[in-house]
């Protein structure tokens, strides 16, 4: 037995001798990875490189949103809790953009406070774009606490969060929703705001906090508020459409459902009001190109000054009705879609669309993107390619 233990005593000393230097040297190497102890590139600043969080940027908008921001070479953090994105949106922009110190993405409810001060604390942002909401004028008529709760409470916890963290600079994402149904078109940014739906309500209310924090002492903020009109298109070189639930159809833009009709998921499109007081019968709205909007989004980051306020309405400034709207989209397909007319959708309004002078002159913006059928087809070539969305095709 003594001999036995007398030969075996030297091979346990070399393999914990082994195992100390193998572990000292994960540490070393760990000690130089980006996300150890804090010392991520996301948690401090760096010169000439702008961390921006991208709220929502897992959705429709924000995913866009943040494939420019990437392109332009900004550093991303992507806050989403995937009620309304897809992670597969995520998954594409980070297969783009593979590059350490590039884009992270954090699951999480802005909801949260313990969550969101956790957020801020961990991560150096410069800047904030807020496109983080449930948007949805009909399910907002069914669940209007539920759209009080997500667009304005949450929004209050994220500009407490930004005093707190020394965070300047605020992007937020409105909406043509806040103007209601105004007297006179087109609607500039001087028209008053009377929401007709808890939508445009709960993002007037946002907007409200968001212009008193600003002018509150010792804030300095810089804040672009951006109120756009309906949203239309995807990403030109086909990397990011429009996916959303399939339970959300019912609610969900116009453009989805002609896209629904066309590829057969549904048996038709359901046309809401034929007796509005415009030309047609139907409504008017004001459609722009997500690819434009997020280029004023950019644009209004790069303008955005301490201790100023911009409010600017981002359209084409020219409105087209349901009708013109389902023809483009026949156009775009090439299927003869089926129409069923329906009464009035409850919070709906007649006539909404844009005068973008101010943004023309004031952020050098302009909608590039304004051929209808254009922008349908190619956001139908997404749509025809992603049959499941970000799913398994």
């Amino acid at each position: 037995m003594e001999y036995f233990d007398a030969r075996r005593k030297p091979h346990n000393v070399g393999k914990i001798i082994a195992a100390l230097v193998l572990t000292t040297l994960c540490i070393f190497v760990l000690k130089q990875s980006p996300g150890f102890g804090g010392n991520s590139v996301f948690s401090r600043h760096e010169p000439g490189v702008t961390h921006v969080l991208v709220t929502g940027g897992a959705g429709y908008i924000g995913s866009h949103a943040s494939l420019r921001l990437l392109k332009d070479n900004y550093r991303v953090t992507i806050v989403d809790n995937l009620s309304r994105g897809n992670m597969g949106a995520v998954k594409v922009l980070k297969e783009l953009f593979p590059q350490p110190g590039r884009l992270q993405f954090i699951f999480a409810d802005l909801g949260d406070q313990k969550s969101v001060n956790k957020i801020f604390s961990e991560n150096a942002f410069d800047a904030v774009m807020h496109f983080a909401a449930v948007a949805y004028v009909g399910e907002s008529t069914l669940e209007p606490l539920r759209y009080y709760h997500n667009i304005t409470s949450n929004t209050l916890l994220i500009l407490e969060a930004m005093a707190s963290h020394g965070v300047k600079t605020l992007i937020y994402s409105s909406t043509c929703a806040t103007y209601g149904e105004p007297e006179k078109m087109p609607i500039t940014e001087a028209t008053p705001q009377f929401p007709i739906n808890p939508y445009g309500k709960a993002k007037k209310m946002a907007e409200d906090i968001i212009l008193d924090f600003s002018k509150s002492k010792g804030a300095d903020m810089a804040v672009m508020i951006l109120r756009y009109f309906n949203v239309i298109g995807s990403d030109p070189e086909g990397r990011l459409g429009e996916a959303p639930r399939p339970e959300l159809r019912e609610h969900g833009r116009i453009s989805g459902a002609c896209f629904d009709a066309a590829l057969g998921v549904i048996p038709g499109l359901k046309v809401k009001g034929t007796d509005y007081p415009t030309a047609d019968g139907t409504c008017i709205r004001d459609y722009i190109d997500v690819t434009d909007l997020v280029d004023a989004h950019v644009k209004a980051l790069n303008k955005a000054e301490p201790g100023k306020v911009g409010i600017y309405n981002v359209g084409t400034g020219r409105g087209r009705s349901v009708n013109e709207f389902v023809d483009a989209c026949k156009k775009a397909t090439g299927v003869d879609i089926k129409i069923e007319y329906l009464s009035r959708r409850p919070g709906d309004y007649a006539e909404v669309y844009s005068d973008p002078t101010k943004i023309n002159k004031e952020l050098n913006w302009t909608a590039q993107y304004t051929d209808l059928t254009e922008s349908l087809s190619v956001a139908w070539r997404w749509q025809k390619s992603h049959p499941r969305g970000y799913g398994t095709n």
